[in-house]
């Protein structure tokens, strides 16, 4: 699954918006059946979320296409996945993730319907929504329950479901959720291979100065980019994240100084004064890997 800065929802009842979502220059399009989705709509969203899979296929280039789907305590997500498993189809957003069984229900599901439609087996990756309490209790086992898991999204929405769950305050500063957040991210580290973080929506769509720095802080923590909720979110959220051009010169450096010390058989050296050894060559590697996704696309 590849890594994204943003990545907008579009709510599954509104054809016209998730066709401007496509549109959009997010990196993924989240097209929702939860939320944003009354209950007696949901058969009505998931014909029009399918159009649309298959209408970001015919375009000549379109973001990566996720679906949000109900969780598995509702009883929907089965009616959800056999809808909208189809080939153009990244990954699907498992909304409220809680139980490795949740997790493995809609592996298993995934891979039914991609047998029986003809598609690669694996090739609909997971992405955890992990908004309550338990999810993020679970978060490590959830993530190791099915090699399709290919991301954490963080609930950290004012007034959303996790903030509901632990009953807690809300502030710019982030104290109050830093701990959940935190052990998501150290959770999506620590079970390895390619999963990466993404965290989750900042709600005030008229407070820019507000998402930047809501921004910047996850930046620092260690999310790669975040879920918006409209166009204008984009730009700003890509900006935040990005890695700074003075960062990425600074780690060139050290990736070619220290790959000719090693060539001279010498694994610790100081690059402007500061000690670099295949630890901070690894960190180097890193950072600049990360930086690939603010080239233009």
């Amino acid at each position: 699954m590849q890594p994204v800065r943003t990545a907008l929802f579009a709510p599954g009842i509104k054809e016209r918006v998730m066709s401007k979502a496509l549109e959009s220059g997010a990196d993924a399009v989240i097209l929702d059946l939860e939320d944003s989705v009354p209950l007696a709509s949901k058969a009505e969203a998931r014909t029009l979320v399918a159009k649309a899979i298959d209408a970001a296929a015919a375009m000549a280039s379109h973001p990566a296409v996720y679906v949000r789907v109900n969780a598995a305590s509702t009883g929907l997500l089965l009616d959800d996945l056999e809808s909208v498993t189809r080939p153009s189809l990244d990954a699907v957003l498992l909304s409220k993730a809680e139980t490795v069984d949740d997790v493995q229900q809609c592996a298993a599901a995934l891979e039914r319907h991609e047998a029986q439609r003809g598609m690669k087996l694996g090739v609909v990756s997971i992405v955890l929504q992990i908004e309550n309490a338990l999810g993020v209790y679970n978060c490590f086992n959830l993530i190791k329950a099915s090699p399709r898991v290919g991301a954490t999204c963080f609930g950290s929405a004012r007034d959303g479901d996790l903030q509901s769950d632990l009953g807690c305050s809300w502030s710019i500063e982030g104290t109050e959720l830093l701990y959940a957040r935190s052990k998501v991210l150290l959770d999506t580290r620590a079970a390895g291979g390619d999963v990466f973080p993404l965290d989750g929506v900042f709600a005030d769509l008229n407070d820019e100065a507000g998402l930047i720095a809501d921004s910047r802080l996850s930046a620092r923590l260690g999310y790669i980019g975040r879920t918006v909720i409209h166009p204008k979110q984009i730009a700003p959220v890509k900006a935040a994240y990005a890695v700074p051009e003075a960062e990425v010169a600074y780690y060139k450096k050290i990736s070619a100084e220290f790959a000719a010390a090693e060539k001279a058989g010498v694994a610790a050296i100081a690059v402007d004064g500061k000690l670099v050894d295949y630890a901070m060559a690894q960190r180097a590697r890193r950072v600049l890997a990360l930086a690939t996704l603010d080239a233009p696309r």
